[in-house]
């Protein structure tokens, strides 16, 4: 090879392989489309337009391609609660953990809070630690689960319980952060820092906003001619990760449901799809209505997922145990649903973003539906400056000005949200906590039955809520991340036609 090409050869293979990687036109060629001035081009302002990779999807993450669907009761209304009336809502593309977040995870998240925080914070390390009493009951023998479950190598992989909303919220703040560290590591813009400790710590906040420096490795260049030459990556980079949260209640049941699966001719590449689900499901598995595999019948077979299926029956007869059992199984058991996430039905329930209200299904958005909107920006000091990170190195926020929302939006005038048209002002029912209701604003809901739950609760489309800071043996949680762009992982958005141009400049 060396022979044919000779060195001219060669250089001249290097430059075309080097252009084909970066993907054709290299990105500080490029013109603006509407004044005719070239991006990336310091002498002409410098105006920095990166070429995107595609958004980084962290690990455990797959796919959950956006639709609509009822939501809502597609059972009997056993507890005449009447609080989830049948709706149809649409909700976005997103990405799911196909599992739960295990034992091991989340002692890992402890590990780097006792690091970080130990010695000066103690307290932010006691917070965090799921309430492993949460087993106990007066007439149970639970000591063993009080004692191990959370901490013996033989759960790592059994999902973690005993956490409330609160502390799940913080989990997937935490883990934001890492995976952004991570990404700065590999791409060389931070170097490895296990010493962090206090205020010194990174966040992905405070490390846009120019508060957190750390371990420098290189840095991009600045194109702008007034900058200093070098500068953080920032989010119009395109390399760092969305956050990570709570699924909402409608992504969380959309997801649950899975009805990708009752497409009868799902898009591939030789077809676009139809637009048609054949019918509603009960359970997350699809065209059973049993709870068992059905091997020879719907009555026969392994059962689908982990729950108790009598009275006093939570696994079976020894020697045929019937979901195979006693209390939540690892997070890879059972069979995943359409979407490929494991265990929407029965093993634990699941916390989601949601404030409770029983009414919400009727008089929620048919768009993203969401209930605990509390708005909130960045604090701004009279200099126009950001206020410094706080002791904890986080970066310090504050509610939405009501006054100023007042001018600029009509869309809600409070930056608290939560009770918006959820009734209690037109009723007659007052959310008096501790009086009259168990319901108010830390009320959060929690989806999908468990390994302690009949039946009943393993349709998707069940609810029930518990106070924010409160856990229980049989709640745990999963992460979703939003998808940034397009809503198919396949191409752009919007319906591309030949002849039609791909990007716009």
């Amino acid at each position: 090879m060396k022979r044919l090409l000779g060195l001219n050869g060669m250089m001249l293979l290097i430059v075309v392989i080097m252009m084909s990687s970066c993907g054709g036109k290299k990105s500080s060629n490029l013109v603006s489309s509407k004044t005719g001035w070239n991006f990336n081009d310091s002498k002409m302002g410098g105006f920095d337009v990166p070429r995107y990779e595609g958004q980084y999807v962290g690990p455990g993450l797959t796919f959950i391609e956006g639709g609509r669907f009822t939501m809502g009761q597609t059972d009997e209304d056993l507890t005449y609660e009447n609080n989830n009336v049948p709706k149809t809502v649409s909700v976005s593309s997103f990405y799911m953990d196909e599992t739960e977040v295990a034992n091991v995870h989340y002692r890992e998240y402890l590990h780097w809070v006792s690091r970080v925080y130990g010695n000066d914070y103690p307290d932010i390390y006691q917070r965090a630690l799921p309430d492993t009493q949460s087993w106990r009951r007066a007439l149970q023998y639970n000591e063993p689960q009080v004692e191990f479950y959370f901490r013996f190598a033989a759960y790592n992989d059994y999902p973690v319980v005993g956490v409330s909303w609160e502390q799940a919220t913080n989990y997937c703040k935490w883990r934001t952060d890492r995976v952004n560290e991570l990404i700065l590591i590999q791409r060389g813009y931070l170097k490895k820092n296990p010493f962090q400790v206090s205020e010194d710590n990174f966040s992905t906040r405070t490390y846009v906003a120019g508060q957190y420096e750390g371990s420098v490795g290189i840095k991009k260049k600045d194109l702008d001619p007034t900058g200093g030459g070098k500068r953080n990556i920032r989010y119009e980079d395109g390399i760092l990760t969305a956050d990570y949260r709570l699924p909402t209640e409608a992504e969380w049941e959309y997801a649950a449901l899975g009805y990708k699966g009752r497409n009868p001719e799902p898009d591939t590449k030789r077809r676009r799809g139809e637009e048609v689900v054949t019918d509603r499901q009960v359970y997350p598995w699809g065209d059973n209505l049993s709870t068992r595999e059905g091997t020879r019948n719907a009555y026969q077979g392994m059962q689908l997922g982990n729950f108790r299926r009598g009275l006093g029956d939570a696994m079976g007869v020894a020697g045929g145990l019937n979901d195979n059992a006693d209390i939540p199984a690892p997070i890879y058991s059972y069979k995943p649903n359409a979407f490929g996430l494991y265990n929407m039905a029965g093993n634990v329930s699941e916390w989601v973003m949601d404030v409770y209200r029983p009414n919400t299904s009727q008089d929620a958005e048919d768009f993203r539906p969401f209930r605990g909107n509390v708005f909130d920006e960045a604090k701004v000091l009279d200099d126009y400056t950001l206020e410094e990170k706080d002791t904890t190195g986080k970066l310090v926020r504050q509610l939405i000005n009501a006054d100023t929302s007042q001018l600029k939006n009509y869309n809600y005038r409070d930056a608290n949200v939560i009770n918006f048209l959820d009734g209690d002002s037109t009723s007659g029912v007052t959310y008096d906590y501790g009086k009259t209701t168990l319901i108010n604003d830390n009320a959060h809901v929690y989806k999908g039955g468990s390994w302690s739950d009949r039946a009943y609760w393993l349709s998707p489309g069940t609810r029930r809520f518990l106070q924010a800071n409160h856990s229980s043996s049989s709640i745990g949680f999963r992460c979703c991340m939003d998808r940034l762009g397009s809503p198919s992982i396949k191409g752009p958005a919007g319906n591309q036609f030949v002849g039609s141009k791909k990007k716009v400049r």
